[in-house]
């Protein structure tokens, strides 16, 4: 720090005219968002540089914040524990080029990867590389506030996480007084929120990432007894270990259209019903990933093509539709079944896919279909999955309602995909699980 400084000096004793000008303009471009957490008649709140800030975001990993911002958004989240998120320099700079707040994380290690809280040697050289991170970006003026670890909570025994989550919170509004603290829960549970109650009194608040069950999340609440505020960073589509199964265990994904009505709906009655308590929330995810399927969580698929939850959410944001919307799927069926019949197919036969979707700007659509074998490589809690390879499909007759092809010959489980395109980068999707004999 010392050498910069020494550097900086220099340049202003040597800078041409105009020079002081310019760099005054930096330092003000560069100072850092006051934000605070408020209780007013009640009700809790953010507030950045005085003004109410109710977060409207999404979770963003390696999606377009350009795009995010464009759509109405005013705030996302990271995790940066994976060789996949952009750089968390990266992150502040594209945040601030387009107005956005981030809520940085700042990555634990968790105990279900084997990181051992009893191991005070691994927890001091991990504080300290916390510290280094905390020290770095604490005075960008894109940052919201901090996120210490990701669901450190999920199946883990030892309480004694806790303990350096509140080590570095502390440390934080040590070095930090204008952004708050928070760690990011996997659900809700009283025998977490005694501990931190308790143990914790320098996380400012607690976040809480449900999917389905976020229909529910009053009720989880309270019995585990919270009282305080909470922003909700992870929720969206219903969970694969929410959803029914096929008789040989592969999740039946809802389809593009389902989630966008599930989300409506969540956004609706969860999100904005509680007036009193919730900070905002950041719905999954504004990119895309496999996890189950390549369709699963994203709300954009492989290609970058925007599905019909970013609508929802541009509305909810904006409170306007967007200009021109994604299509929507009323109906399919594959051999005559949907998608919860445990369809059972013969090797080497032709069989049918009839799909029923609807344009709501009168957009002409083209149709792809894509096979693939079910997937083996099945993680826990978000972990990187790699995605399975396409597989060649036989196409015996396409129309716009109705693909006919050729069924593989090697037994096993699969997955058809239909996706929908119209010519402004959206699409519908959904996906069939079926079995060769």
């Amino acid at each position: 720090m010392k050498c910069l400084a020494t550097l900086a000096l220099f340049v202003l004793l040597t800078a041409p005219s105009g020079y002081d000008n310019k760099k005054k303009t930096e330092q003000q471009a560069m100072t850092p968002s006051k934000v605070e957490l408020k209780q007013t008649d009640g009700k809790y709140s953010l507030y950045v540089d005085g003004e109410p800030f109710f977060v409207k975001g999404a979770g963003v990993d390696d999606g377009d914040i350009a795009a995010l911002a464009a759509h109405g958004a005013n705030s996302f989240r990271t995790w940066m524990d994976s060789e996949v998120h952009i750089p968390a320099d990266d992150v502040l700079r594209l945040a601030q080029k387009h107005g956005l707040k981030v809520m940085m994380g700042l990555p634990l290690g968790k105990e279900r990867h084997g990181f051992d809280y009893n191991d005070h040697a691994a927890v001091e050289k991990q504080f300290e590389e916390i510290k280094k991170k905390v020290l770095h970006m604490k005075d960008h003026p894109a940052l919201l506030g901090w996120g210490i670890g990701n669901e450190l909570n999920l199946r883990a025994t030892n309480m004694k996480v806790w303990d350096a989550v509140e080590e570095i919170a502390a440390f934080i509004h040590e070095v930090d007084g204008n952004h708050p603290t928070t760690t990011m829960l996997a659900g809700i549970a009283k025998k977490d929120v005694d501990y931190i109650s308790e143990n914790c009194p320098n996380l400012d608040f607690i976040s809480i990432q449900m999917y389905g069950d976020i229909d529910y999340l009053a009720k989880r609440i309270e019995d585990a007894g919270y009282t305080g505020p909470y922003l909700v960073t992870e929720w969206g589509a219903t969970g694969h270990w929410e959803v029914p199964s096929t008789e040989w265990n592969a999740p039946i994904e809802n389809n593009s259209s389902e989630k966008a009505r599930d989300i409506k709906q969540r956004y609706e009655s969860v999100i904005l019903a509680d007036t009193t308590h919730c900070l905002g929330s950041y719905v999954f995810l504004w990119g895309q990933k496999q996890e189950r399927t390549p369709t699963w969580y994203g709300l954009f698929t492989e290609g970058g093509r925007q599905t019909e939850a970013i609508d929802v959410m541009e509305y909810f944001w904006t409170g306007e539709r967007p200009e021109n919307m994604a299509p929507r799927i009323l109906d399919s069926k594959l051999n005559g079944k949907t998608r919860y019949e445990n369809i059972r197919l013969q090797p080497g036969k032709n069989y049918r896919i009839e799909y029923d979707f609807e344009d709501p700007d009168g957009d002409q659509l083209t149709i792809k279909i894509d096979l693939m074998h079910e997937s083996a490589d099945l993680r826990d809690g978000g972990d990187l999955e790699n995605r399975p390879d396409s597989i060649e499909i036989m196409v015996v007759a396409s129309d716009k309602n109705v693909t006919e092809f050729i069924c593989p010959e090697e037994p096993g489980a699969y997955r058809l995909f239909v996706y929908a395109y119209d010519d402004h980068d959206h699409v519908a999707t959904v996906n069939y699980p079926f079995l060769i004999e």
